[in-house]
Order: C-alpha cells, then sequence, then structure tokens
C-alpha cells in the first residue's frame, strides 16, 4: 500500500512538473514579445569588468544597439553583465533571462527586462527564438553548450540560420584547429558546418557582420511579399 502510494504521488508529481515548464514558456512568451530585432550575447559569467573582454561584451551590445537591435543575454555577471550594460548605455532593450543555479544565480542590474527560469531548456528557447544572431564572447562549459547547441539547430534546419560569431580569434583558436584538424577531416562535419562560424575580433565588425545580413533579410523578404 505504501509503495503503490509513493509511485502514484511520484506520478502526479511529474504531472504537475508539466505544468510548470508551461508556466515558464507563456511567462517567456508574453514578456519577450516585441523585442525583436534582437541578437543574443553569451559568454563567461566570472569575467570582471577589469578584462579586456568585458569590455568588448559592452562595445559590442553598445553598437548593436545604435544600429537598432536588442540585446538578449543570460541575466547573469560576467559577459553577460557587461553586454546588458552596453545595451542600457545604447537605449535599447536589455532583456536578462536569468537562470536559479547554485552558483552565479544573481541577476545583473543592467538589464531592463528581466525572467528568471528554473528550467535550463525553457531558458534556452527562449534565447534561440528571439535571436536575429549569436555573439559568442569566451566563456566555459555553460557558453560551450550554446555554442554547440545552436549550431546543431542550423545544421538540422530545426531553425533558420543566422549569423554564429565567435569573438576573440586567439580564444577560439585551439577549438577551430580541432574542428578543423580532427572533426572535419575524419568527416564526422563537413566543410559547410564549419563555415556555419565566423570569426572576428572587432565590436564595430560584429555589429557590421549582424547588421548587413539582417538587412538582406529585410530586403530578401520585402521581394518575397512583392
Amino acid at each position: 500500500m505504501s509503495e503503490k502510494y509513493e509511485i502514484n504521488a511520484l506520478e502526479k508529481e511529474e504531472s504537475w512538473r508539466l505544468f510548470r515548464y508551461i508556466g515558464e514558456l507563456v511567462e517567456g512568451f508574453d514578456k519577450l514579445t516585441g523585442i525583436q530585432p534582437a541578437v543574443t550575447i553569451y559568454g563567461s559569467a566570472v569575467a570582471t569588468a577589469d578584462q579586456p573582454d568585458y569590455q568588448n561584451a559592452r562595445k559590442i551590445a553598445y553598437m548593436l544597439g545604435q544600429q537598432g537591435f536588442n540585446i538578449i543575454t543570460g541575466g547573469g555577471p560576467g559577459m553577460m553583465e557587461a553586454a546588458n550594460l552596453g545595451a542600457s548605455e545604447a537605449g535599447v532593450k536589455s532583456a536578462g533571462l536569468n537562470i536559479e543555479l547554485p552558483n552565479e544565480q544573481k541577476g545583473n542590474v543592467y538589464s531592463n527586462l528581466n525572467i528568471t527560469f528554473n528550467h535550463f531548456f525553457v531558458r534556452k528557447i527562449m534565447l534561440v527564438k528571439y535571436a536575429t544572431a549569436f555573439v559568442i564572447m569566451p566563456g566555459g562549459l555553460g557558453t560551450l553548450d550554446e555554442l554547440t547547441e545552436v549550431l546543431v539547430l542550423i545544421q538540422t534546419h530545426k531553425i533558420k540560420p543566422f549569423p554564429v560569431i565567435l569573438f576573440n580569434s586567439a580564444f577560439w583558436h585551439g577549438l577551430l584547429e580541432w574542428l578543423q584538424t580532427q572533426v572535419l577531416q575524419t568527416g564526422y562535419i563537413s566543410n559547410e558546418d564549419m563555415n556555419l562560424l565566423r570569426l572576428s575580433d572587432q565590436p564595430a565588425d560584429v555589429a557590421n557582420i549582424v547588421s548587413s545580413w539582417y538587412l538582406k533579410q529585410v530586403i530578401v523578404g520585402r521581394r518575397a511579399i512583392d
């Protein structure tokens, strides 16, 4: 009797988990409506303001903001804080999609649209769904996770392709070399897969890549409508 009761309680808990997923999805959709065009910027949560790439993330977000793009980040400290700060300085919408974690879970103060998620997959949906481009700053496992996930989504045509820009060529050199000499050479990925990645060392270059690509999409869209 006790075992059967425990199983039933567990089944009910799983059912309610589904409603929690739905609740987070609905909140995300409601709050992020109207944020496009937006660029999602990823990077280390432990980066500090005295590091060059923190300031570069700030500059990238500011320059993108000047060109009319809103900014979406994971909402935490480090590179995310820098990007939200740059967006705030440019006067555009700055979304911080925070996640509750044992560490680094406190959101930064520079985003003017804050959402906190309990579930990674819901947060990931929002980071991808509303993005016009991804800018990947230097970071750790979480950054690598987001990078590989979006590449898979584009590779498998689950989302429409858009620029995926790696910033700081010195940082990403080892990964790109490994992809070229190991993964590509063995045939596990193609040249087309490698071409999904763009590399930049200048904030202005990032802004130009995104704005040029977005303008082409607008022109193509208008022609299709005409």
